[in-house]
C-alpha cells in the first residue's frame, strides 16, 4: 500500500468513525458534495440541518453502501424501481421508495417515503460502507447558495460547522442526482439531475414530469423542489430567445445596469465569452458539449460572489438531456426571473 492510499484509508476510517458517533462528514460523490449524518440518528440529521440553515420540511436522501443494504431501509421495491437500480445504480439517481419506519423521522420530514441514492464516487462508497450505517446527506453548502463541486466551496460555506471534510477532487456531473418516484403504478420525476430524462425512458418507456404527486400535506416528497435554490448573491436573470436577440439584449442590459452603478455578470459559454463585455464573464463549459456545461454550472455561479457581480445576466440552453436538468437548476437560481427575446 502507498503512503497516498495508506492516508487515504486512515481518513476514511476516521470520516465513518465520526458518522457512527454522530458528526457531520463532508465527502465528494460523483454528482455534488454532500454533508453526511448517520440517518438512523435524530439528532445527528438535526445537525445537518443546523449547519446549512435548511428548512426542516425539505426531507433529505439517504445514501447506501450497497444493493444488499437496501431492504434493510426499505419496505418494498417496485419493478419500475428494479428495472432503473439494475440500470443506474451506482450512479446519479435517487428512488423515492416507502421506508420501513426505522430512519430517523427528520430524513424524511415525516412522509412514509423515503429518497435513496447508492452513489458511485469510491470514496463516497467506502466512506459508506465503512461506517455500516446509512448516510443522510444533502449537499455541502449553506442553503440556497450553489452547490459545492469542489472541496473549497465546501469549506467557504461550512467551515466551523462541521467535523470533517474529505477532499476527492471536483465532481464529475456537477448536478444531483435524478430523483424519481416509484411507488405509483408510473415512475413519476420529481428533480431532472445526473440522468436524464431520455436515459429514463430508455428503461422506464413512461416517466411522468410535474405532478401534485410531488407534495404530500404541502410536504415535497424530495429534495429541490420547494425552495430558491443554487443561488449567487447576486439577482439572476435568464435570457431566452433566438442566439442573435438574446446576445444583443444581453449586452444592452449590461451596458443600462452598469450605468445605474451595478456590477453586471455575464454566464455565458465558451463558444459566445468573447461577444461580451462586462464586469465579470464566465464562461460554463461549452455548449456543444453539454456535460461540461452542468459540470461547470455552480463554479460558474460561485465565481460571480468572488467577483460581487450584483446583478448577473445568463444565457438560457434548449431544455433536452443534461441541459433539460442545467435549465431547472438556472430557473431556481434566478426564482422564476426569465426574459424573453
Amino acid at each position: 500500500m502507498g503512503l497516498d492510499q495508506a492516508k487515504q484509508t486512515d481518513e476514511l476510517i476516521r470520516a465513518a468513525k465520526c458518522l457512527r458517533e454522530g458528526g457531520l462528514v463532508a465527502f465528494p460523490t460523483e454528482t455534488v458534495y454532500g454533508l453526511g449524518a448517520d440517518a438512523t440518528s435524530e439528532k445527528a440529521v438535526a445537525a445537518i440541518f443546523e449547519a446549512k440553515g435548511r428548512p426542516s420540511d425539505n426531507p433529505l436522501i439517504i445514501h447506501i453502501g450497497s444493493l444488499d443494504q437496501l431492504p434493510l431501509w426499505v419496505a418494498d421495491l417496485p419493478v419500475a424501481g428494479q428495472k432503473l437500480v439494475s440500470r443506474f445504480w451506482p450512479g446519479p439517481l435517487t428512488l423515492v421508495l416507502p421506508h420501513r419506519g426505522n430512519i430517523a423521522p427528520n430524513v424524511t420530514a415525516g412522509l412514509p417515503t423515503v429518497a435513496v441514492r447508492m452513489p458511485s464516487h469510491p470514496v463516497a462508497l467506502a466512506l459508506i460502507q465503512l461506517a455500516e450505517v446509512p448516510v443522510a446527506a444533502p449537499s455541502a453548502n449553506r442553503s440556497g447558495r450553489p452547490s459545492p463541486t469542489e472541496a473549497s466551496h465546501v469549506w467557504n460555506d461550512l467551515a466551523g460547522r462541521i467535523d470533517l471534510l474529505l477532499d476527492g477532487g471536483a465532481a464529475g456531473v456537477g448536478v444531483e442526482s435524478t430523483v424519481v418516484d416509484v411507488t405509483g403504478k408510473t415512475p413519476v420525476l420529481l428533480r431532472p439531475g445526473g440522468v436524464s430524462v431520455e436515459e429514463l425512458e430508455q428503461v422506464a418507456e413512461t416517466i411522468v414530469i410535474g405532478s401534485s404527486e410531488q407534495y404530500e400535506q404541502g410536504v415535497p416528497r424530495s429534495p429541490g423542489m420547494k425552495y430558491r435554490h443554487y443561488a449567487p448573491r447576486g439577482e439572476v436573470w435568464l435570457l431566452q430567445g433566438k442566439e442573435e436577440n438574446v446576445h444583443v439584449c444581453m449586452q444592452k442590459m449590461a451596458r443600462d445596469a452598469q450605468g445605474e452603478g451595478h456590477r453586471v455578470g455575464i454566464l455565458t459559454t465558451e463558444e459566445h465569452k468573447d461577444k461580451f463585455d462586462a464586469d465579470v464573464i464566465v464562461a460554463c463549459g461549452r455548449r456543444s458539449d453539454p456535460a461540461s456545461v452542468a459540470r461547470e454550472l455552480y463554479r460558474a455561479l460561485r465565481v460571480f460572489d468572488e467577483k460581487q457581480a450584483d446583478l448577473i445576466l445568463a444565457e438560457t440552453f434548449p431544455e433536452q438531456g443534461i441541459f433539460y436538468s442545467v435549465m431547472n437548476r438556472l430557473r431556481k437560481a434566478a426564482d422564476g426571473r426569465v426574459i424573453q427575446v
